[in-house]
């Protein structure tokens, strides 16, 4: 009977951690959806020049998706700000909006987020 516990705990472990390990990768999307942000709502420019932090709410539409409301925040080129209308293009997991990712060349993951290994995003 303890053997049988003992084998049922460290069963109990190794999947956990198996889990885990899965969970933590950042990598590249597997079969990404391609799709557009249509902005509804951006933070205003600030009076400063480089990258700063914007807020950005919308809709995500792609093939499998229709009008889905998101938003997130990104460290962005003051230069390319975003506007309310913009469509920005976006990819996601098949199935899975809510893990979008832009593709924009003046965005950034904000501070704090892991980087991206695959920086063609």
């Amino acid at each position: 009977m303890q053997l049988l516990f003992i084998l049922v705990i460290g069963g109990a472990l190794i999947a956990t951690i198996t889990m885990f390990r899965r969970g933590r990768g950042s990598g590249p999307i597997a079969e990404p959806e391609s799709g557009f942000l249509y902005v509804t709502g951006v933070s205003p420019l600030p009076n400063a020049s480089g990258e700063q932090y914007v807020t950005i709410s919308g809709s995500i539409s792609g093939p499998m998706v229709v009008a889905h409301e998101v938003y997130g925040r990104f460290a962005w080129d003051v230069n390319q700000w975003p506007a309310i209308g913009d469509q920005i293009p976006v990819t996601y997991p098949a199935g899975k909006p809510d893990h979008w990712q832009l593709a924009h060349p003046g965005v950034r993951p904000y501070f704090g987020s892991r980087q991206q290994r695959n920086p063609g995003n």
